[in-house]
């Protein structure tokens, strides 16, 4: 197999969908020798700030020495972001080799007349053999969707199982309310692990600490409320928590330092398990972690930010960040979005804060909502509205539009799906306009 055969085939296995259950899931790591069974997992749910809280953790690992596999998704520039060793993805020959042996056995299976496994299943346990031939001391699994029935959830060695920020999405899988949906985040507790959630909506934190008491699991929370001397920045922040006085992060997003005390919290239950973290590593890990398309600045001039904001919570969070660091400044959307989201209230969560909103179709097939109908939905609310063809069309369209005035900030949130193309298409750009520069100053 090689890499366009490789990328073909995880095409193809886009066919059989998306499966709640770990039967499947099961069979498939049976046939393949439980690769899973013989590593150790700090495991993250959550609605939206999980990944970011993956990367901090890895980060601060890897900074104290030790070999981390870190699991991912969605992705936003390549697809082999998804399988990580040292912060650095999977070589494409690597991903083949490991996707071989697992593509035999799903198939064999769908020979049999069982399922065939999703491409989510597929990935998780290429993510297995990979990160175990790799010999990972530790790895950091983010979980797909959910939580009890989520394939990751296939594990028995969690560690520590955490949690970011639990709110309303998926509700027709997961349930209608924050209770039920943290009933079923709440499945990635094992037995006697550490389990540690982010302050959450009162009702939510009852679900999940009756959960790890039923589990007999060590309950922590990791509080932001308790973070002191904050100060906030697009490029740097910093606070204190408990111990560790003045730590910095270069992730924006006030969210951020929620997600930070989040991973303090995990690496100290760590150092408990075994895996002790020297304080001067942790201050290191978590001031060079980078999350792509997570309120990131990916251009200066004019500031342009990218936001994975895609439901309701991660849009009001946005529009937090938004009024905080940009009081009286005119910001541009792009927004791209899928169908099987609530669209309508991230419109309503952040239109106010714009001048000019520009709508892009994602590239997510079936899922994506066009442009045009995007557009429509924003014009009930917003009478300045563009639609454009493509994404280096509303690139185009908002640095046109920011030319006015120096001081314009641009956003591009919603779907992940098309904010890395984004990404390369303003960096490309900025590369473009810097050699430019560069040749004007030497002639």
């Amino acid at each position: 197999m090689n890499y366009r055969e490789a990328m073909a085939y995880v095409e193809e296995l886009g066919q059989y969908g998306s499966v709640m259950g770990l039967a499947t899931m099961r069979e498939l790591c049976a046939r393949l020798g439980q690769p899973q069974d013989q590593l150790k997992f700090v495991h993250i749910a959550g609605t939206n700030g999980k990944g970011s809280i993956v990367a901090y953790v890895s980060t601060i690992l890897q900074q104290a020495g030790y070999k981390v596999g870190r699991y991912i998704s969605p992705t936003v520039t390549d697809y082999r972001e998804r399988f990580q060793i040292g912060g650095r993805m999977i070589t494409q020959a690597g991903l083949c080799k490991y996707l071989e042996p697992v593509k035999e056995a799903a198939e064999a299976m769908a020979a049999e007349g069982l399922p065939h496994p999703t491409a989510f299943e597929v990935e998780t346990a290429v993510a297995f053999l990979y990160f175990l031939d790799k010999q990972c001391e530790i790895v950091i699994l983010e979980t797909g969707l959910g939580g009890a029935e989520d394939a990751t959830n296939v594990i028995e060695t969690t560690l520590v199982a955490a949690f970011a920020s639990i709110s309303r999405d998926h509700m027709g899988i997961l349930g209608e309310t924050p209770e039920q949906i943290a009933a079923v985040k709440s499945g990635i507790i094992k037995n006697k692990c550490y389990a540690i959630s982010v302050r959450q909506q009162p009702e939510v934190m009852k679900v999940l600490r009756q959960a790890a008491l039923l589990r007999k699991a060590r309950f922590y929370t990791a509080d932001a409320g308790r973070a002191k001397n904050i100060r906030y920045g697009v490029t740097r922040q910093h606070f204190t928590y408990d111990k560790y006085k003045n730590l910095a992060i270069a992730m924006a997003g006030q969210v951020q330092i929620e997600n930070a005390v989040a991973a303090v919290e995990i690496i100290t239950a760590l150092g408990r398990l075994g895996f002790p973290v020297q304080e001067e590593q942790l201050r290191q890990g978590l001031l060079e972690t980078r999350w792509r398309g997570r309120f990131e600045v990916i251009g200066r001039k004019p500031l342009f930010i990218a936001d994975g904001a895609h439901n309701e919570d991660a849009a009001r969070r946005l529009a937090e960040s938004i009024r905080f660091y940009f009081t009286n400044r005119r910001i541009i959307y792009i927004m791209g979005m899928l169908k099987d989201k609530e669209y309508d209230k991230v419109i309503l969560d952040t239109y106010a804060l714009a001048e000019h909103i520009i709508t892009v179709t994602p590239p997510a097939g079936e899922r994506a909502l066009h442009a045009y109908e995007l557009a429509q939905s924003v014009s009930e609310f917003h009478d300045s509205v563009t639609v454009a063809d493509s994404v280096q069309e509303a690139v185009e369209i908002a640095y046109l539009l920011a030319a006015q005035d120096k001081d314009a900030v641009i956003i591009a949130f919603g779907s992940l799906s098309y904010l890395g193309e984004l990404i390369k298409v303003v960096e490309h750009r900025d590369t473009i306009r810097r050699d430019s520069h560069g040749r004007s100053e030497e002639n």
